[in-house]
């Protein structure tokens, strides 16, 4: 059985926090340039294991609270530590199924499961911090409800690598991008200088994952021999429901390579 991709299954089929974390950890730390071979037959699970918690209900139906209690605020931390949780399954997911791909050229595959075994390494550790925010007021993972969107995406996407790459980190994450630092401002306002420490954390680590995107998006399409942008706006428009909202963090974006006319054209007015 091929090593990598074990230790990405791995990752997929730990459905606890604490051994999903340490499967994520693992995938990163133990990989050896003898491993980046993809002859295993493995199957993929089509959906990561879970804990029982949290609950998972339509996004609709999260209730939306001040930032100025404290249970407001653990509210946003816990949603927040929910997307790292899917987040470290996305990117460990790319790694399982996308490595081998065809259109990756076989020079190229320790570079793609380098980048994205980092991703994964980085959403596991983000999701520890969120954590450890959390115990310090008093929430744990999986005592208030979440949703199951981000995974809904990355199922969407299972069999178009360009797809994965264009929502996953060029629409989701950059979304993050967008929106973070108002809640860092927020966080601020009211006085949680601490948590407000972990979400910078976060959003700085996050320019890098887009631009991992971006640069692998880009790559398939040159292998395919396809114009970057207009690809671009076609996997949105079939994977993505609805417009890209703005206001857009266009420094952000700048930093992670995502140019103007990728998402201008796919946003609300």
């Amino acid at each position: 059985m091929n090593a990598v991709r074990h230790s990405a299954i791995a990752v997929l089929r730990a459905s606890e926090p604490r051994d999903k974390v340490t499967a994520a950890f693992a995938l990163r730390d133990n990989l050896d340039s003898a491993l980046f071979s993809f002859a295993s037959s493995t199957t993929i699970p089509t959906r990561p294991a879970r804990p029982a918690k949290p609950v998972l209900v339509e996004p609709g139906d999260l209730a939306r609270r001040r930032l100025g209690t404290p249970a407001g605020r653990g509210a946003l931390l816990h949603a927040v530590a929910h997307i790292e949780f899917n987040a470290i399954d996305m990117a460990a997911d790319m790694v399982a199924r996308f490595a081998d791909h065809d259109l990756i050229a076989d020079q190229d595959r320790t570079a793609f499961i380098l980048d994205w075994s980092g991703v994964c390494h980085d959403e596991a550790r983000h999701f520890g911090l969120m954590c450890d925010r959390m115990a310090d007021l008093g929430i744990t993972y999986g005592d208030l409800p979440a949703h199951d969107g981000l995974w809904q995406a990355a199922e969407a996407t299972r069999d178009d690598i360009a797809a994965r790459l264009a929502i996953a980190p060029m629409v989701l994450e950059a979304r993050g991008l967008d929106v973070t630092p108002g809640m860092i401002t927020k966080l601020k306002s009211v006085g949680d200088h601490e948590s407000a420490k972990v979400l910078q954390i976060i959003y700085d680590d996050e320019i890098g994952h887009v631009a991992a995107g971006r640069k692998w998006f880009e790559y398939i399409c040159m292998r395919q021999g396809l114009e970057v942008v207009p690809t671009f706006h076609k996997k949105v428009r079939k994977y993505f429901a609805g417009l890209l909202k703005p206001p857009f963090n266009e420094q952000a974006r700048d930093l992670a390579g995502m140019k103007k006319e990728l998402y201008m054209p796919l946003a609300a007015d």
